[in-house]
């Protein structure tokens, strides 16, 4: 069984893109550029063999850097990371030091100089706390530690919250992850984008950077994985290679305690009393759950403390000192422009030294309106968007599409979807994801399988500030599904801007932690809510929102039986999917209009 010749193509591209996303989300951190330290190594204080114990008898090591001629006692600025480059760490180590911190750069468990065995997640929370511990009785430690860093770095400093230490006096994260909430699964559905992840990090002390690029490999891992209809706790068979790792997550399709006791999980967030600042970006695959740990802060701690900081940015460049001018085939407004790294030191020294607050800050959310080269702020993410507009789904046809009308819809009425989940030749669920993020048209990325649905052009500009929201009022043939919904503006040319998308499993929709099967044949009302975004929208530009199945060779297949995802097969494919999308499903657009 082959993939088609179209097919290829959309293999072709999207490893290209899933390769140079999600292997650089996997390396930002670790490769991304430390401003060289304008000093020699003579005028530190560099410690880089230190071994801290753990309360359970695990070690971590760690490299701790000192400016010479410093006050005797100063806070430390320290980052718990995965990705070992002693180079690179050591760099970091110094920035912190060159400003006027002591700069500590932790290994996670099991690498560098660690005895222990590498396992990603499960010991951060608690070595964490060590590590802060440790700092703080050490004779060049004031008592204060600050935590900053991206990605897995970023996860770090929020686990090491989640008992906190007196010592830990604040975080600033950029793109931090939550471990199941993102990868290696998004909204309980397992991905392939970062596979090769397990065997980056662990493989050896440091870094396998042969694993991680070899590219080939991972292509064809996937073209066989999904020619062959094997179950998806086989794909590591198909490649040849033991994943012991995604073996052991695949036993957690639910957001369970696994995940949970990895970082702070509803009622911990009550007692995390520090400031907490938050940098990501709307084309951030980690801003789901960067945004997450915000809500959840929120809403578990009144007096939470909570800035955000969100711009047209990726992952990696959430992280960096300067943003990409050009993201993706869009041209970042000007305004848009700042340094990551300074910011997180203002930060520090706001809250450690008592210096000002960060310009930027002018509220607890900052964010950069596409469009308008300005910054507008809010005082909680819900504060974002003044009002929602409702646009429903209509079975009624316009101009070769489907509309989008602001009356709600007749629910008798349905636009019927069928998905032969056995057939190998089209791919479902390929249009959603951000790149380009402008494009001249979709048939460019392959066929159209997507339920299309448009607006009636706007005759003023609309700001759009938020996550669009709503409800999929759906009837399937099966037990469950995996949906995808993705939005753009069709801009008055014709292009097609795009603006956020939501990828999740029907029968754990809204609830995480428990699947609820659907029943055949019943209609059920499915939540869902895409990434966060603020764009000015032209005169003339249209919503524009795509619904599907996903069924391509980058994620699980959900075949409907109802049993574990992870064990289903071709063979149980059994009749086509039918999804009807009832005209009552409705998507909120979020407007805004300037600071408030």
């Amino acid at each position: 069984m082959m993939i088609p010749r179209f097919a290829q193509r959309w293999v072709a591209k999207v490893l290209l893109v899933l390769v140079t996303l999600f292997a650089g989300r996997a390396a930002a951190t670790a490769q991304q550029p430390q401003p060289p330290s304008a000093h020699p190594d003579s005028d530190y204080q560099i410690w880089d063999k230190v071994l801290i114990p753990m309360r359970d008898g695990g070690v971590v090591s760690a490299v701790v850097v000192k400016k010479k001629g410093t006050a005797e006692r100063l806070p430390a600025v320290l980052t718990v990371d995965i990705y070992t480059d002693p180079p690179a760490q050591l760099a970091k180590a110094k920035d912190a030091a060159d400003h006027g911190y002591v700069g500590v750069i932790a290994d996670t468990r099991g690498k560098r100089l660690s005895p222990d065995p590498i396992v990603p997640y499960e010991h951060e929370a608690s070595d964490g706390y060590d590590v802060i511990d440790w700092i703080a009785k050490q004779p060049w430690s004031d008592g204060q530690v600050g935590m900053r860093g991206g990605s897995y770095q970023g996860y770090t400093a929020w686990a090491a919250a989640k008992k906190l230490h007196p010592a830990l006096k604040t975080i600033a994260v950029s793109a931090a992850a939550i471990p199941g909430d993102g990868l290696p699964m998004a909204n309980n559905i397992f991905l392939n984008a970062n596979y090769s992840w397990a065997f980056y990090v662990t493989a050896n002390k440091l870094l396998d950077d042969k694993a991680n690029n070899d590219s080939a490999r991972w292509q064809r891992m996937q073209e066989k994985w999904f020619a062959s209809g094997e179950p998806y706790r086989k794909i590591d068979q198909i490649d040849g290679q033991p994943n012991p790792l995604l073996q052991r997550w695949l036993q957690h399709p639910a957001y369970d305690k696994f995940w949970q006791d990895m970082v702070p999980y509803k009622q911990d967030f009550a007692q995390i009393n520090i400031p907490v600042l938050t940098i990501t970006g709307y084309y951030d695959d980690a801003q789901q759950s960067a945004l997450d740990f915000v809500r959840e802060h929120a809403q578990y701690n009144a007096r939470a403390e909570d800035y955000v900081v969100i711009g047209p940015y990726d992952h990696i460049g959430s992280h960096r000192i300067e943003k990409a001018k050009v993201l993706r085939g869009y041209t970042i407004d000007p305004a848009a422009q700042f340094s990551t790294p300074e910011l997180e030191y203002q930060w520090m020294d706001y809250v450690m030294r008592g210096g000002p607050k960060p310009k930027l800050l002018k509220d607890k959310i900052n964010f950069e309106v596409m469009g308008a080269n300005e910054w507008h702020h809010a005082s909680s993410l819900a504060q974002m968007t003044q009002q929602q507009t409702p646009f429903y789904f209509s079975s009624v046809k316009d101009e070769g599409h489907y509309s989008l009308l602001p009356q709600n819809g007749d629910k008798s009425a349905a636009v019927t979807e069928t998905v032969d989940l056995a057939d190998r030749s089209t791919l479902n669920g390929m249009h959603y994801y951000p790149r380009p993020i402008i494009e001249a048209k979709l048939e460019d990325d392959g066929p159209v399988t997507e339920m299309v649905y448009a607006s009636k052009p706007f005759a003023k500009p609309q700001t759009m500030s938020g996550a669009f929201t709503g409800e999929l009022d759906v009837t399937l043939n099966k037990k469950d599904a995996d949906l995808v919904v993705a939005v753009f503006e069709q801009m008055a040319d014709g292009r097609l801007f795009h603006l956020g998308y939501w990828l999740g499993r029907a029968s754990y929709a809204g609830h995480p932690e428990k699947r609820v099967l659907l029943t055949p044949g019943k209609s059920v009302r499915i939540p869902f809510a895409t990434n966060v975004v603020s764009r000015v929208m032209a005169p003339g530009s249209k919503l524009v929102v795509l619904l599907d199945v996903n069924k391509n060779p980058y994620a699980q297949i959900n075949y409907g039986t109802g049993n574990d995802v992870s064990d289903e097969s071709i063979k149980d494919a059994g009749v086509p999917l039918v999804v009807r999308w009832h005209s009552d499903s409705l998507i909120k657009m979020p407007l805004s209009v300037g600071d408030h």
